[in-house]
């Protein structure tokens, strides 16, 4: 189909044919259609179909809807059929539709009613409006809500009519398709008969769910008129209509509403005033915020804390003085929502007045709005860097934290003097965090790493170096690494450790030759331990192009020392497996400490790679394994006492090799199905290799490589 498309597009172009972008869509289009319904008169299986049915929504036409409309009485394929013939953009589909519920019984016509329904098909009203009465409960129920769905005049009337006699099975359906009625109506601009049919069903013995409904929409079709319906619902004491007083006011139109809060928050409750409270700067349009002000100022400490709350949504600049007080109350649950609602209040204005006051502030509220300057990331270097003066320890930590957020790359050189000479030695952890703060923040890390290592250089205290190496190691970047690196390899230990440290957790692959040279480098062996695991990391965990990682393990397992890392590298190659990995299992088979697993490891990798047997065998002639004789003594798979006996499917999948293929890579597909669904499972197999009996235990799916019993 693609390269047919393709030659249509290119002749087009050769000749000199207009050809538009629609033109070829609505083609394409025309002939997956054809291919769709093909397969659907075809012998393909239901989930083909299915997944035809699911196309047929995007390319279907009225060419469709009769091999769909076939497919409705099947139990298995009727809603895949309905997704699409809902979605066909003709009146085909509409009248295919209402000519299956001539035939279709219990949930077959229970959907096709609901897709009828969702097309909104007034011609299907009368059709409907008789299964209002049907037998089937759960037919008349659809056919309530289809009409509902439909929201005419009509639909509406049969509705009404229906809804004093019907069942209580099915009484809560007709009302809910009442409900649906009278909101079409109200969108069409019939507010009248929607109010109407509302107040019929929010007076009538019904469930809870359908009244709410009911209730809600006679408040809003009546608009300003409902405001006093809306107000007695915040009294209610039923608290679902309180609920509902609280999700209608959120969403009601105009201004008006606004102004009725404070009487409402006035007669109520404190747990029910802080509710009221959220919902008013829900309305952030039209929201009166003198009201919320004084909520916050005064009364019970849950309100005042809902309106402060409520003020980090609508508040403005006016808000700063209450806010500000509320900061320094005692009241430690309301003296932190008033900081938390300070720093995310919105508007320029409000930075402006902060920077205002700060200049001129002192006590306890001079360094809270140094705070405020850090969390809302006011430029104000001047104020701080006078605040950096101050006699008292809180505003000169207040001063380190707000230029640690706010400082810019040229101002970076006073927090690196606030470091390494710092006028009180109280002051030197406050500076160091700061100093990281903004590190991190600068735009060119390049840049930032220069001037630290400068900093590093001019420094002899070693807690100082020590801060900005890892201030460095959050920075990263080349000039970073680089500083990092000579810290490593150093001969002071502190920051060899440190150093080392940093290296190993590096988050660029860039890392691993500084990480190689350390390992070889190095004069303790702890820290060429910890060189090679940092250098072992990124060949395991980052990406990288696949010579690569295969240069950086020959290069590990050549430097590595201990038998513990030349495992780790057998760990990697197992993770990534592909031709250049096998090459380097096959050289650390070489290796008689690491033989078994390095044979192992090879075995797994060429599997994957999809190795033949004679290649298998061929490895194998490299290890002592090379001639084995393998009987499958028994193999069980399962989980705890839910075991399946599969050992004559292993032995069919059993040869003179001790890696056992079995005929699909999912262990339920080859050993005959689950046996313990939803579950980790294990397969256990009992065996003899040259005589020799062992037993071994792999988790689900894993690669099946049998060793040499001891």
């Amino acid at each position: 189909m693609r390269h047919t498309i393709f030659k249509i597009l290119f002749l087009a172009m050769a000749v000199g044919l207009p050809f538009s972008s629609a033109t070829f869509a609505q083609n394409d289009s025309a002939a997956t259609e054809a291919d769709l319904i093909a397969l659907l008169q075809s012998d393909a299986a239901p989930a083909d179909k299915a997944l035809a049915c699911k196309n047929l929504a995007i390319h279907g036409s009225a060419n469709a809807v009769p091999e769909l409309a076939k497919l409705l009485p099947n139990e298995q394929l009727s809603s895949w059929a309905r997704i699409a013939l809902e979605a066909i953009p003709d009146s085909a589909a509409d009248a295919a539709l209402r000519d299956a519920t001539q035939s279709l019984q219990g949930k077959l016509l229970v959907g096709t009613i609901n897709s009828i329904g969702v097309r909104e098909d007034a011609e299907a009203t009368d059709l409907l409006a008789a299964k209002l009465i049907d037998e089937d409960a759960e037919v008349a129920s659809a056919a309530a809500v289809a009409l509902g769905h439909i929201g005419s005049e009509a639909a509406a009337d049969h509705l009404r009519g229906a809804l004093a006699d019907a069942s209580p099975l099915v009484q809560s359906a007709i009302a809910e398709g009442c409900v649906l009625c009278a909101e079409q109506m109200w969108i069409d601009g019939n507010t009248d008969k929607a109010i109407e049919i509302y107040d019929e069903i929010r007076e009538s013995e019904l469930p809870k769910q359908r009244v709410i409904e009911a209730t809600r929409g006679a408040i809003l079709a009546r608009g300003d008129e409902g405001i006093p319906m809306l107000m007695d619902l915040f009294s209610s004491s039923d608290k679902h209509m309180f609920n509902l007083a609280l999700g209608t006011a959120r969403e009601f139109p105009g201004t008006n509403v606004d102004k009725e809060f404070a009487k409402a928050l006035a007669d109520t409750t404190p747990d029910r005033a802080g509710l009221i409270l959220l919902a008013m700067a829900d309305r952030s349009d039209s929201v009166d915020l003198p009201t919320i002000l004084a909520a916050a100022k005064e009364g019970p400490a849950s309100v005042r804390l809902a309106a402060v709350r409520a003020l980090g949504q609508v508040g403005d600049a006016s808000c700063l003085p209450t806010l500000l007080e509320i900061s320094l109350e005692q009241d430690n649950e309301l003296r932190a929502q008033a900081q938390a609602t300070l720093a995310e209040l919105p508007g320029d204005a409000v930075n402006a007045q902060i920077v205002a006051q700060l200049d001129q502030a002192s006590g306890t509220i001079y360094p809270l709005l140094i705070d405020l300057v850090g969390q809302r990331r006011i430029p104000a270097k001047d104020s701080l860097m006078k605040a950096l003066a101050h006699n008292d320890a809180p505003v000169r930590a207040a001063a380190l934290r707000a230029l640690g957020e706010t400082i810019d790359p040229d101002g970076l050189e006073v927090l690196i003097g606030q470091v390494i000479e710092p006028r009180h030695p109280g002051d030197v952890e406050i500076a160091q965090r700061a100093l990281k703060a903004a590190s991190i923040r600068m735009p060119d890390p390049n840049l930032c790493a220069a001037k630290l290592s400068e900093a590093l250089t001019a420094s002899d205290s070693l807690p100082t170096q020590i801060a900005i190496l890892q201030t460095l190691g959050a920075v990263g970047g080349p000039k970073a690494l680089e500083t990092v690196g000579k810290a490593a390899g150093s001969s002071q230990d502190e920051l060899q450790d440190v150093g080392s440290r940093l290296l190993g957790t590096w988050m660029t692959a860039d890392a691993a030759p500084v990480l190689l040279d350390l390992s070889q480098q190095a004069e303790s062996n702890k820290y060429k331990v910890r060189a090679l695991r940092g250098y072992l990391r990124i060949a395991r965990q980052f990406v990288l192009p696949e010579g690569e990682r295969a240069a950086m393990c020959e290069k590990a397992l050549a430097a590595a020392t201990r038998q513990q890392e030349k495992e780790l590298v057998l760990q990697i190659l197992a993770r990534y497996p592909n031709a250049p990995n096998l090459k380097l299992a096959m050289v650390a088979m070489g290796d008689p400490n690491l033989k078994d697993q390095a044979t192992e490891v090879a075995m797994t990798i060429a599997q994957k790679v999809g190795a033949s047997e004679a290649d298998l065998q061929a490895l194998l002639s490299q290890s002592d394994l090379g001639q084995i004789e393998l009987e499958i003594l028994s193999a069980q798979y399962g989980a705890g006492s839910q075991q399946k006996d599969v050992t004559a499917l292993v032995q069919k999948a059993a040869n003179d090799l001790p890696l056992v293929i079995l005929s699909a890579p999912s262990y339920n597909d080859a050993l005959g199905g689950d046996p313990v669904p939803g579950t980790q499972k294990q397969l256990t197999i009992r065996y003899k290799m040259n005589g020799q009996e062992g037993e071994a235990t792999f988790t689900e799916n894993a690669p099946i490589f049998l060793k040499k019993p001891n």
